[in-house]
């Protein structure tokens, strides 16, 4: 498989196990030491996987997502590093039934790893990720809705 399909399935697994609360598999998808800017969309820039995951769990843990992103733009800068944006659009519903749904782009740099400890090498992985926002609709609780779907 080629670079840029490689990190277009790795941005696949971010939504997916995101939307999943898949945290183990989600982990594996980062440096140890990416950085994660959510400045624009309420958060802050928060630094290291472990630290990115519990803020994270805290933050979106009880809550319903679904990530879409779209019209990839890659660019594979060197054998070990590229650069992507992307297109998303997120919806967030959260444990008391308020709704989020944002419109944006994720700017990120990725870092190929092909001698992890266990030999099997790791891919790419997200070495860091600004998310910008061009526009976030709340929707207020209504009696009745929850985060379950």
């Amino acid at each position: 498989m080629d670079d840029i399909e490689a990190i277009k399935q790795l941005k696949a697994r971010y939504c997916r196990l995101l939307d999943t609360k898949d945290w183990a598999g989600y982990r594996q998808l980062f440096t140890d030491d990416v950085t994660m800017d959510t400045t624009d969309s309420g958060g802050g820039v928060v630094t290291g996987v472990d630290d990115f995951l519990a803020f994270l769990v805290d933050v979106l843990g009880d809550t319903v997502t679904v990530h879409q992103c779209h019209t990839p733009e890659i660019a594979v800068t060197s054998p070990t590093e590229a650069t992507g944006i992307w297109a998303m659009e997120d919806l967030v519903r959260f444990a008391d039934g308020t709704e989020l749904r944002g419109y944006g782009h994720y700017h990120e740099t990725y870092r190929r790893d092909d001698s992890d400890s266990d030999g099997e090498g790791g891919g790419w992985r997200i070495a860091s990720s600004t998310l910008t926002r061009l526009r976030m609709d709340i929707t207020p609780a209504v009696p009745g809705r929850t985060a379950t779907p």
